[in-house]
């Protein structure tokens, strides 16, 4: 808020024209970022952009707030030094799956698993967009790009498994073709104390284009997604008149009446892991929504709980005493 009136989206757009190709699915990852942001009172001054490289890593430019464009796999490891230095801040990373599950898949992992109170917007359009039509650690078997023409073999990352695998204390999936549902899921994350982490399924209309079309178009997403809404019942179909409930370890197809309520809170990963594994069964949709959300400490915290304890038993201290600290030589 400002002194006079409420911030509208123009104001977190900045002075950048964005440089996608037509039709990019960034679009509306950004167009939602900043109506999300101005609706919900965010202050651009204590609100920071970091990326790593890649297409969607040119966020930050488009964002009238503070920002990092840093190098490739990395937004996670300067991500947690900004907001360890200044836990005040707001902070969200813009990565892709190339980008965030390849190069920085070790900083992804680590991040997840600290918990800083932070978001991660994670692009999942199967293809290295930026580099020119490459499979990434998304890409289905038997994808066919110029890095492997003849179809990709690698079995590919579920990004669900994985941040849940890291222990992530937030964990949801949107799409780029349902923009009220991915402010939903942003206003969800924002509101997580801990780390969020989001993979948009999002379109690259040149290297892959329509890759998530047979699950989120508007046409058959009835049918071929199931949105998993925090204490509600889990059902889908055209006329949301099938359910999904549990059976021990596994799943099964019920009425909508009979469909279990979905509780993302629960102590235990497991659900949650099996809902990520759904469409793995023929005939079973692909989850959207919340899979996960628990309260855990923030590692920021845990870190200045550290300092403010240094200090009371010893004192501010001097830079200059640290610096001739210990062993030294003189030349």
């Amino acid at each position: 808020m400002t002194d006079t009136q409420p911030l509208t989206k123009k104001d977190f757009q900045s002075d950048q024209e964005p440089r996608w190709c037509p039709g990019c699915g960034d679009y509306a990852v950004l167009s939602v970022m900043q109506k999300y942001l101005a609706e919900a009172g965010a202050d651009p001054a204590q609100t920071v952009f970091v990326s790593g490289i890649g297409c969607s890593s040119r966020f930050p430019y488009y964002m009238n707030t503070y920002g990092f464009h840093t190098i490739h796999g990395r937004a996670a490891a300067i991500a947690t030094g900004i907001k360890t230095a200044n836990p005040e801040l707001k902070v969200w990373i813009a990565t892709g799956d190339g980008d965030a599950l390849s190069i920085g898949g070790n900083h992804a992992a680590h991040i997840l698993r600290r918990n800083l109170d932070l978001n991660i917007l994670m692009f999942n359009n199967q293809v290295y967009g930026l580099t020119k039509g490459q499979y990434s650690p998304t890409s289905p078997e038997g994808q066919r790009t110029k890095t492997s023409p003849m179809g990709a073999v690698d079995r590919p990352f579920n990004p669900i498994s994985f941040a849940l695998g890291c222990n992530a204390t937030f964990v949801a999936r949107t799409m780029d073709a349902d923009p009220k549902h991915m402010a939903k899921v942003i206003a969800a994350a924002d509101r997580h104390r801990g780390t969020s982490f989001i993979d948009i399924l999002q379109n690259c209309v040149i290297f892959n284009r329509d890759c998530h079309a047979p699950i989120v178009d508007k046409k058959v997403r009835g049918e071929r997604m199931i949105d998993l809404v925090p204490g509600e019942k889990m059902v889908f179909g055209a006329n949301r008149e099938k359910g999904i409930r549990f059976t021990g370890w596994d799943v099964e197809v019920v009425s909508a009446e009979e469909a279990d309520v979905w509780d993302p809170t629960s102590r235990s990963s497991a659900p949650a892991f099996m809902m990520s594994h759904l469409d793995e069964v023929e005939g079973l949709p692909t989850p959207c929504g919340i899979f996960r959300q628990v309260a855990a400490p923030c590692y920021e915290d845990a870190v200045h709980a550290q300092l403010d304890q240094a200090v009371a038993e010893r004192g501010a201290g001097q830079i200059e005493d640290l610096i001739w600290a210990g062993e030294r030589w003189q030349v």
